[in-house]
C-alpha cells in the first residue's frame, strides 16, 4: 500500500463517523444561520460549547495541543474573518458588514472525530467576496468527486487546484487536509494542490478531510504572534470550506454534509 501507515476504519467504523458527522454538520449549520453583522464571535463559541455539551460530545479543537511550545487551542470553533486563512480565535471579535467568517470545528462521538468548515458571508458581501467563497466551495465539490478506489490524493489535489485557479484564486500549500478517525488529524496528508496520477492510492475504508483553503492574491501565508491565527501574507481575503469523506467500494461518502446540501 504504501509506507504511510494509514488507519483503515471498518464499515460500521464509518457509520459511527457518520453519526459525528450529523451532529457536526447540525452544529455549524445553527452557527452559520447566526452569523451576521453585530454579532460577536464570543457569541457563537458560547453556542458550541452548549451544543458539544447537551449532545455529551466532545470538541475536537478545544485545548489541542500541536506542540509543547505552544499553547492548546482556547476555544470549541476556529473563527477567522476575511484575510484570516485558519485557527482564528472567537473572542472580542465583533462581525461587519461585508466580512468573510469562516468557522471550523471538530466533534468526537464514540470515540471517532469529525471535521468541518464553512465561510459565510455577514451582511452585504461584495460580488467578488461571494465569487470567492463560491468557488472556494466548488473546489471542495471538485475535489471530492476524484474519491474512489483507485484514485490517487494527486487526483483531488489538481481537482481543486485547476479549478481555483482557473477562477483566479490562489489555493494555500502550507496547511492541507489529513486524514479523520479516532484522532482529529491522522495520515495521510491532504494537500489541495498536485498531479493527477501522482501520490498515496486512496482505498476502501479511508477517512480523509479535504479542506481547501482558496485566497484572493498569493498562495503564502504568516502566522499572528498567538501561534495559531494563519492570515494571507498580502493581507487579502481568504475563504475555507471542509468535508470528512470515507472512500467506500462505490466511491464516496461525504459524512458531514448538511441539510439540503448537494456535491455537483
Amino acid at each position: 500500500m504504501s509506507s504511510i501507515r494509514v488507519n483503515l476504519k471498518s464499515r460500521s467504523e464509518i457509520d459511527l463517523m457518520a453519526e459525528s458527522g450529523k451532529f457536526l454538520s447540525e452544529l455549524l449549520q445553527i452557527i452559520s444561520e447566526k452569523i451576521s453583522p453585530g454579532v460577536y464571535g464570543d457569541e457563537l463559541e458560547e453556542i458550541a460549547q452548549d451544543y458539544v455539551k447537551r449532545n455529551n460530545l466532545i470538541a475536537s479543537f478545544y485545548h489541542y495541543r500541536v506542540d509543547r511550545n505552544v499553547d492548546p487551542f482556547p476555544a470549541a470553533i476556529c473563527f477567522s474573518v476575511n484575510d484570516e486563512i485558519v485557527h482564528g480565535f472567537p473572542f472580542g471579535k465583533l462581525i461587519k458588514d461585508g466580512d468573510l467568517v469562516s468557522i471550523d470545528a471538530g466533534v468526537k462521538y464514540k470515540g471517532f472525530h469529525s471535521d468541518s468548515a464553512v465561510t459565510i458571508g455577514a451582511g452585504k458581501v461584495s460580488a467578488f467576496g461571494k465569487k470567492l467563497i463560491d468557488t472556494t466551495q466548488q473546489a471542495l465539490y471538485e475535489g471530492i468527486k476524484q474519491v474512489a478506489p483507485g484514485k490517487h490524493i494527486g487526483d483531488i489535489g489538481e481537482a481543486i487546484q485547476s479549478y481555483a485557479e482557473a477562477q483566479g484564486f490562489s489555493v494555500v500549500r502550507d496547511m492541507v487536509g489529513h486524514g479523520v478517525g479516532r484522532s482529529i488529524h491522522e495520515a495521510p496528508e491532504v494537500p489541495n494542490y498536485g498531479k493527477a496520477g501522482k501520490g498515496l492510492k486512496l482505498y476502501p475504508g479511508m477517512v480523509i478531510a479535504i479542506e481547501p483553503m482558496v485566497n484572493e492574491g498569493v498562495y503564502d501565508i504568516k502566522v499572528d504572534d498567538d501561534d495559531w491565527t494563519i492570515r494571507t501574507n498580502d493581507g487579502k481575503l481568504s475563504a475555507h470550506f471542509e468535508h470528512t469523506i470515507a472512500v467506500t467500494n462505490e466511491g464516496y461518502r461525504v459524512l458531514t454534509l448538511r441539510e439540503g446540501e448537494k456535491i455537483k
